[in-house]
């Protein structure tokens, strides 16, 4: 006799959630995805990062090496020079909210929010010269939580409730994106996740009230 498997079916996993809609949203998501009900989502919230010197600078290093680091923000950065030397230099970095979160050194590679390196020229930098890193808004889609992108899904924010196929093209689908319990055991994780990895997501899903029991 051919033995047959019961697949999830869809919201199986939900236990309780909010009265209405208010649990619920409707998204799209990402091409290149087959995705079951239960399977836990990050959102592409980070596009590409270019660096530019800004138009004035008396130094006419360059900037290389740009890139978005697992922690960035949409917005531009501001690399601005507090310690000029010859042949050298420190900036202070500033992340989109103005916040300091570190200082890049002429020559060394910088790595955080945001990755680059800046180049010594002919002139030398004085204090006050500039450069920016501008990191674009990413597309707002949603894909399979891994810790290991840095595209804004290394974060989970929600839980799928719907099967998505989306292996062909961009699909629509329906999250479970605040206010629920789920049941643990019928989530659905990207393939090798370890079990840090599964409750550090869970983590990041109880700040949208979404409990795991």
């Amino acid at each position: 006799m051919t033995e047959l498997t019961e697949s999830q079916h869809n919201a199986e996993f939900i236990v309780t959630e909010a009265n209405g809609n208010l649990s619920r949203e409707s998204v799209t998501i990402l091409s290149g995805q087959n995705l079951q009900p239960g399977h836990i989502l990050g959102k592409v919230s980070v596009g590409t990062a270019t660096g530019a010197a800004v138009s004035g600078n008396t130094g006419n290093g360059t900037i290389t090496a740009v890139s978005a680091g697992d922690t960035a923000k949409a917005g531009v950065y501001q690399i601005i020079c507090i310690e000029p030397g010859t042949n050298l230099g420190t900036f202070s970095v500033e992340n989109p909210d103005g916040v300091v979160i570190g200082r890049a050194i002429v020559g060394a590679a910088f790595a955080g929010e945001v990755n680059f390196t800046l180049n010594d020229g002919a002139t030398d930098f004085v204090a006050g010269d500039r450069f920016t890193v501008t990191v674009a808004e990413g597309s707002g889609k949603y894909k399979e939580y891994n810790p290991a992108n840095t595209d804004g899904s290394q974060v989970a924010v929600a839980i799928l409730v719907n099967f998505a196929d989306a292996t062909a093209g961009d699909c629509a689908g329906v999250i479970l994106a605040r206010h629920a319990e789920v049941n643990k055991a019928e989530l659905v994780w990207f393939t090798g996740a370890s079990d840090p990895q599964k409750e550090a997501a869970l983590r990041q899903l109880s700040s949208y009230d979404i409990v795991a029991r």
